[in-house]
């Protein structure tokens, strides 16, 4: 089946995994008027459809910077255990509905400690959350799903090693892994050399977010120095390629590197157009790095701010490069050959959901 042939409703019931989803970016907007409304928090619009359309024209003004600005509501409205436990539980809500079988949400705890939580209060809260929502959905007979947390330092600030150290503390309850995030600019990830090997003594996998709104120096960085498992992000790396006339790509040293070890590419299509980092979805790099068999994954960033989805995602991509069932398939196995889960795991959801998944549409 061609890309032509797809629809958007079996590209919504096809099994997509996704690993690079921010809880503070994927609020309804709903909820955020009810939960500003309980604390007193004003909120730009009162009302969830003007809220939703705020969000997301404000974080499509092209910066970075502006983009993280819109966090500020976000933020404000999870500050207890219990708006944390609803913003998780719904958040996996939300996922299941969209036809995801895999998932790996990150968020900065040191963020939601302004109200006096405590750093394991915070990730107990939406690990709760997570599981009100998994339990229920197997139990209305849901397609099974696995979502798991990766906690991220923010860069601007100085607490990556106790970040690392409870991504560490929590590996076993939940958590998948670590991750620095933040503007690149001026915040590179060597840094936290001190965070990368206490979790590299600890056998942790992380990812980074580099090559964004920063360049080959952020990405090198990452790869080598900090021994990142993965890249969030990393659409930069096509600064790397050069193209020929005759459309023949000529990969540069680092590119090659990346490509070759299979370093996965956290690509988040609607998310880089809105700050920048691609002109439109069809002169993305996407389709390139594809073509030049990069790992490549698909992934929402932010759902609010981009208002989107893994369906959307796909679905543009489908549209911008004719991808038909193999090709969202293969984007897929990328995704959860890349998790952080247990190989065995892996090989389990790959076998029984997404290959009979995707069987199930030719």
């Amino acid at each position: 089946m061609t890309g032509t042939d797809l629809t958007y409703e079996q590209v919504k019931a096809a099994p997509k995994v996704v690993l690079h989803d921010h809880l503070d970016g994927g609020l309804r907007p709903g909820t955020i008027v009810d939960l500003a409304a309980e604390i007193g928090h004003e909120l730009p619009a009162n009302d969830a459809e003007s809220l939703g359309r705020w969000f997301h024209e404000s974080a499509s003004s092209g910066s970075l910077v502006l983009y993280l600005e819109t966090f500020v509501h976000t933020i404000a409205v999870m500050q207890t255990e219990a708006h944390l436990h609803r913003v998780a539980r719904e958040f996996a809500e939300d996922l299941i509905e969209d036809g995801v079988v895999y998932a790996e949400v990150r968020y900065a705890p040191e963020l939601f400690v302004e109200q006096g939580l405590t750093l394991d209060q915070v990730v107990a809260a939406v690990q709760a959350g997570f599981d009100e929502a998994v339990a229920a959905g197997a139990a209305r007979g849901a397609r099974p799903i696995v979502v798991r947390q990766i906690l991220t330092a923010m860069r601007q600030a100085a607490r990556a090693r106790e970040i690392a150290e409870l991504a560490v503390a929590w590996r076993d309850r939940g958590v998948a892994g670590f991750d620095i995030a933040g503007p690149e600019a001026g915040y590179p990830p060597t840094r936290f050399l001190d965070a990368f090997e206490h979790l590299a003594a600890e056998n942790l996998r992380f990812t980074i977010h580099a090559g964004e709104a920063f360049g080959l120096p952020s990405i090198w960085e990452a790869v080598h120095p900090c021994g990142a498992d993965r890249l969030g992000h990393g659409v930069r790396i096509v600064d790397d390629i050069a193209l020929a006339e005759d459309g023949t790509a000529s990969l540069g040293r680092l590119a090659a590197y990346v490509r070759d070890r299979r370093i996965p590419l956290e690509l988040c299509p609607t998310s880089n157009v809105q700050t920048g980092a691609a002109a439109s979805i069809g002169e993305h790099p996407f389709g390139l790095l594809a073509d030049l068999g990069f790992r490549v994954t698909v992934n929402t960033d932010n759902r609010l701010m981009s208002n989107t989805s893994m369906t959307k995602e796909t679905w543009q991509l489908v549209e911008a490069f004719g991808y038909g069932v193999d090709d969202l398939e293969r984007f897929a196995i990328n995704g959860m050959k890349s998790a952080f889960y247990p190989y065995d795991e892996r090989v389990r959801i790959i076998h029984d959901q997404i290959r009979p998944g995707y069987a199930a549409l030719r």
